[in-house]
C-alpha cells in the first residue's frame, strides 16, 4: 500500500490557502446581484461582451455566493432606491479588509447619477451606471474596473 499522497491539490484536498480563507480573487468572474432577474439577465449579457463569467445570484443567495470564490468585481443592481443590495455591503467590505485590496471591485446600478460619495453610498461602491443599462454603459466601467486586478 501506497501512503496518502500529501502533495495532492485536487478538488478532494483543497489547497492549504483555501482552507484558511486566504481566497484569490478571479478575474475572469463577475458576480451578478439584483432582484430583477431581467436585469441580470442583461447585465450578464454585457459582462459577457468582455469576456468575462457572470455569476447571477438574488441578492439573498449572494453571500453565499462571496464566501466560496472570490470575483474580481461585483455588479449590484440597487433597485428604486439604491438599497436592494445593502446587506451585502458589510460581507464585500469584510472581504476588502481580510485582502488588504479593494477587491472585489463593486459596480452599482442606479436609477440616479452621480458619483458614489454624491450619492451617499457606501465607501464600498467603486463606481455607478446610471440606468437605463446599455452595453455603451456598463461594459468600459467593468473593463476598467476588473482590468485593474
Amino acid at each position: 500500500m501506497c501512503p496518502a499522497d500529501r502533495d495532492d491539490h485536487s478538488e478532494r484536498h483543497p489547497r492549504p490557502a483555501a482552507r484558511t480563507g486566504a481566497i484569490a480573487a478571479d478575474f475572469s468572474k463577475v458576480l451578478v446581484v439584483g432582484k430583477s432577474s431581467i436585469n441580470r439577465v442583461v447585465v450578464s449579457k454585457i459582462v459577457e461582451k468582455s469576456g468575462l463569467k457572470p455569476i447571477s445570484e438574488p441578492p439573498e443567495a449572494a453571500e453565499k455566493a462571496l464566501t466560496g470564490q472570490l470575483p474580481g468585481a461585483v455588479i449590484l443592481d440597487g433597485g428604486p432606491d439604491n438599497k436592494d443590495c445593502d446587506p451585502l455591503m458589510s460581507a464585500i467590505d469584510a472581504l476588502r479588509r481580510a485582502s488588504g485590496k479593494p477587491l472585489p471591485a463593486v459596480i452599482l446600478l442606479s436609477t440616479r447619477t452621480g458619483t458614489p460619495e454624491s450619492l451617499g453610498l457606501s465607501s464600498v461602491v467603486d463606481a455607478v451606471v446610471a440606468k437605463p443599462i446599455t452595453p455603451e454603459r456598463l461594459q468600459p466601467v467593468v473593463d476598467r474596473l476588473v482590468g485593474r486586478g
